[in-house]
């Protein structure tokens, strides 16, 4: 089955969150979506094309993460979203007190719309 499908499946009857290939599905997802695979929106000619299963593989993930006490430095939070990493590596300058969550795409190339840019940027 493709994560499509299975996401659409999930999405009508959602005691399928309780079994490991749902899950893994929707993690799958987000893993994609943070690698910057695949995109919950993107510009077309005429506006803007929303991938609807995309976008509920998205909200499907907050019912199957557990929260946890997440640390950075001295800062704590408490969420189900893990935070961004390896920023250096990204090519990333990120100040105080920014923060982007996991499954967040950094793009190739600031054009409008960033706020955190070097030589990549996450738009708003």
């Amino acid at each position: 089955m493709n994560l499509q499908h299975q996401i659409e499946k999930a999405w009508d009857n959602r005691e399928m969150l309780n079994e490991a290939s749902t899950q893994e599905a929707i993690r799958e997802v987000i893993e994609l979506l943070d690698k910057g695979k695949l995109r919950v929106a993107m510009p077309v000619l005429e506006g803007w094309k929303v991938n609807e299963w995309v976008k509920k593989a998205v909200i499907l993930y907050f019912p199957i993460q557990k929260m946890e006490t997440l640390e950075a430095g001295p800062m704590e939070f408490y969420d189900k979203m893990k935070l961004k990493r390896n920023y250096a590596e990204l090519g990333v300058r990120v100040v105080p007190h920014a923060v982007a969550r996991y499954g967040a795409f950094f793009a190739t190339r600031c054009d409008h719309d960033a706020f955190v840019c070097k030589y990549r940027c996450v738009r708003g």
